[in-house]
């Protein structure tokens, strides 16, 4: 995180929800305005770990094989070789993932969820651990595809940059003066510590009370009024795993229900679709989370259930 805030000034909590979201092998939507900071910090993060990683510029033009890869027939010895495509990597940066045609973005449907990609027939596992950190602006339209709620619903998180303060702008102008850039990162961590890490966030301790707690916030959802499609079980699966991880990147190897309500907004928003009357009424899915945490009993934690 230290590592990442070199060159993302004045997002703290943002950088550890990218961080928690690495942790948890879970993937990252990054969605805001231009400008204000996507690409930089999904590059920061990519730069801080010491594995492969990749960049897919995504654009109209861009085709399903430039992501999963191709088969192409050697002549020299009669045979086919598998090219790997852009997902090859460790954490991979798809940059502007609402200008790939619909065909395009369903290329990345199997590998967010199963980690591998199958051409021709024959399945390609990608390197583990593996992210997929997106970023989309929100406000233009025009030469953009909407994303699918399938494709939504495999991002463990949507984030959003918002605009820095002044004092936070001021360092990210005196940084671009001066040069620095998510190229000039060290590498925080390699590979191999990145896994461990992983193991350790999955064997912290989970309490019956607050799984019961993430399955009961997700059920409000599709119990809302404005809400006609609420959060399904993999939604309160990325509940907790996201709290574990948010629970770590704090030092601790429990998990508490604060853990759970301060990963609420991002886990869920993305993952509700509202009713007509709610989108004309101009309602936000956020509003909609910040009801049913406000409605739902939070579980009392003790010394012997940590």
């Amino acid at each position: 995180m230290q590592n990442v805030q070199q060159v993302v000034r004045g997002k703290p909590e943002l950088v550890r929800l990218a961080v928690a979201a690495l942790l948890a092998e879970g993937h990252l939507l990054i969605e805001d305005v231009p400008g204000v900071g996507k690409t930089t910090l999904a590059r920061c993060l990519a730069r801080s770990i010491g594995g492969r990683w990749s960049r897919i510029q995504f654009t109209p033009d861009l085709l399903p094989g430039d992501i999963t890869g191709v088969t192409v027939f050697r002549q020299q010895d009669g045979t086919f070789v598998f090219h790997p495509g852009g997902v090859f990597a460790n954490i991979v940066v798809a940059d502007e993932i609402n200008r790939g045609t619909p065909k395009t973005q369903s290329a990345l449907l199997e590998v967010m969820s199963e980690g591998r990609v199958t051409v021709d027939a024959t399945a390609h596992e990608v390197p583990r651990p593996f992210l997929v950190v997106a970023t989309q602006n929100p406000i233009e339209m025009e030469g953009t595809y909407r994303l699918p709620e399938a494709q939504l619903d495999r991002f463990l998180m949507r984030l959003s940059m918002g605009y820095p303060d002044v004092d936070s702008e001021v360092l990210v102008i005196m940084s671009d003066c001066a040069g620095v850039s998510p190229e000039d990162l060290p590498v925080a961590l390699d590979i191999e510590a990145l896994r461990a890490a992983i193991g350790e966030v999955r064997r912290s301790h989970i309490d019956r009370a607050v799984c019961d707690y993430a399955a009961r916030l997700a059920a409000a959802t599709r119990e809302h009024a404005a809400v006609r499609f609420g959060a399904s079980p993999r939604g309160s699966i990325a509940l907790v795993r996201t709290a574990q991880a948010l629970a770590a990147t704090q030092g601790r190897t429990f998990v508490t229900p604060d853990d759970v309500k301060d990963v609420a907004e991002p886990v869920l928003a993305h993952r509700l679709i509202l009713t007509a009357d709610a989108e004309l009424n101009q309602r936000r899915t956020g509003e909609v989370i910040a009801e049913v945490l406000g409605a739902t009993p939070v579980p009392a934690m003790n010394a012997r259930t940590r």
